[in-house]
């Protein structure tokens, strides 16, 4: 859309003068309700945009657009920020990413141990068999800036930013090798580490209850998040234990953060397993003890009691080392196979065993096939596969990942919905889908997903927000908007201001609900009516526009080079 003006002006003269303006924008939003993102109580105003910038807000009686959507009964808010997403391979497959924007989602952010750069030969092989492997694609990047302006060139429809991954760092040097990196191999990731950075990177994210990121001690982390300090970057991290080490993970957390002088947030916060679900006070007041201190930890979720993942989080590390390769050929060793099964049915404090976190392996669901000759036990929970090829869960599981070539997705049924409220009403809490954003269609229909990819934000804002009334909206909408934007420390997004970037998110109030189900994951969420970023609307009264207007969003340190 092309920017343009038009002022009239019309002067009357009586007993003096006085004159009204009349300004004609790009698009003129009028009569919504206007939840700015900042948690301070909403308000009927207009907003109008020119180019991709918020020009105007308030009472525009006066003013016209070229286009004009009238949003009386309309909520009218910032673009929403997804904190955790594995949107990075979906967005090659379908820019569109329609799971997301009909939920308001204007920002997908990408890191989570893993990241599309840098990337070297070993690890271009590895972070294609991180996904669901239905996605193909050819890698044509070596650098984090490479890949994200690769899809800002390719064309989507929301804003991407990311992490850089402590694990794709760790195999750029280390391999997946179980040991300590050598003082020349940390100097080899300081310097990704800068060069990320400068690049626009978000800060440093890591995934410690997978091989290889588990290997890595919290020396080694201290030390690459002092460099991302300098920028002034995050420290963000699924810990090394959301269960039985889950106090002493956060402890780790804290302790980088201080040490590295870096702001840190938790992945995911959760409570897995039920011996687990009384620590959430201990996990507030140790996080209110370190921000009472002057450190700024923070934390997000998804709004489901269910985690999903992979196989691996069942299995020891040490069985993974080398890769899935070595995985897989140590799972075919009678010997070998008789000691994982016997770790992964004995509780331990040496490694997070989510197998160990559920009550039953019927709350075991297997989403993610990679061969189609097993695509068919989509869906189904471990423990009937189990009872269709009369073997144990446990060789079913060790079975399942040699035969299809993968970690073979995961939905494990871990936590406890009271908690969930009671962290949804943290004051420091945001949110990510810790999933992809497709479509029911195409390639997508291939495997099967956690329903949090479609409805993770409509879910927070129907059932949580309208019905349960945990926290009210104007909260909501700052924990999606203006609280991860300022965690980030990212510029002119994440609030409705005046010269911020037209990212917008317009829905119903009183309809907006999740429809996705464990059962039936991939169906969109319904209520989202408009949704705008960087000024080009991307939904129009519910449908996809197919517009790809999304761009790169870079962090703090970000210098350009152009």
């Amino acid at each position: 859309m092309k920017l343009f003006h038009s002022l009239l002006f019309t002067c009357i003269i009586f007993f003096g003068s006085s004159c009204t303006q009349s300004e004609t924008y790009d698009v003129l939003i009028k009569n919504g309700q206007l939840v700015d993102g900042s948690g301070q109580p909403s308000y009927i105003g207009d907003i109008a945009i020119n180019g991709d910038t918020i020009a105007a807000i308030g009472n525009l009686d006066n003013a016209k657009g070229l286009q004009e959507i009238d949003a009386t009964g309309l909520t009218v808010a910032p673009g929403f920020i997804n904190m955790l997403s594995w949107a990075n391979e979906s967005l090659i497959a379908d820019g569109k990413s329609q799971s997301d924007i009909r939920q308001g989602v204007t920002l997908e952010v990408f890191g989570e141990g893993w990241s599309m750069g840098p990337l070297t030969e070993e690890s271009k092989k590895a972070v294609q068999g991180i996904g669901d492997g239905n996605i193909d694609y050819d890698i044509t990047w070596e650098t984090l800036d490479g890949y994200l302006q690769f899809l800002e060139d390719k064309g989507v429809s929301p804003n991407i930013a990311s992490f850089v991954g402590a694990t794709t760092l760790r195999i750029n040097t280390v391999g997946f090798e179980d040991r300590a990196a050598t003082e020349e191999e940390m100097e080899v990731m300081k310097g990704m580490v800068k060069t990320a950075m400068e690049e626009g990177a978000m800060g440093i994210g890591s995934s410690l209850i997978y091989a290889p990121g588990f290997y890595a001690d919290t020396q080694e982390l201290i030390a690459l998040c002092k460099v991302a300090s300098e920028y002034d970057g995050m420290y963000i991290s699924h810990m090394r234990s959301e269960g039985n080490q889950l106090l002493e993970s956060l402890d780790e957390l804290i302790q980088i953060a201080d040490e590295a002088k870096i702001r840190a947030e938790v992945y995911h916060l959760k409570m897995a397993g039920k011996d687990n679900w009384n620590k959430l006070d201990a996990v507030v007041s140790k996080i209110d003890s370190a921000r009472a201190a002057g450190l700024h930890i923070t934390t997000d979720m998804y709004t489901y009691t269910a985690g999903a993942t992979g196989l691996d989080a069942s299995m020891p590390p040490w069985v993974q080392e080398g890769g899935y390769a070595k995985w897989a050929e140590r799972l075919q060793d009678p010997a070998i196979r008789k000691k994982v099964a016997k770790e992964m049915t004995t509780p331990t404090d040496e490694w997070e065993n989510l197998m160990m976190g559920v009550e039953s392996y019927e709350d075991m669901l297997l989403i993610g096939f990679k061969n189609d000759s097993l695509k068919y036990l989509t869906g189904k929970s471990l423990a009937e596969i189990a009872a269709m090829r009369k073997t144990s869960p446990v060789e079913t599981a060790m079975d399942l990942v040699v035969q299809d070539g993968s970690r073979v997705g995961t939905v494990y049924f871990l936590m406890s919905e009271e908690k969930v409220k009671k962290q949804i009403a943290l004051p420091y809490m945001s949110f990510g889908s810790d999933a992809d954003s497709s479509a029911p269609e195409g390639v997508f229909l291939e495997t099967s997903n956690h329903p949090r990819a479609f409805g993770n934000v409509a879910r927070l804002l129907g059932k949580y927000v309208r019905e349960e009334k945990v926290i009210p909206l104007e909260e909501a909408v700052y924990k999606l908007s203006g609280l991860p934007a300022s965690n980030l420390k990212i510029k002119k997004r994440g609030t409705l201001t005046v010269g911020n970037f037209a990212d917008l998110a317009i829905f119903d109030a009183n309809t907006i609900i999740d429809k996705a189900t464990f059962d039936e994951p991939q169906q969109f969420a319904e209520g989202m009516v408009h949704v705008f970023v960087n000024g080009e609307q991307v939904l129009k009264d519910g449908e996809h526009t197919g517009a790809t207007p999304g761009r790169v969003v870079r962090g703090p340190g970000w210098k350009d080079k152009k």
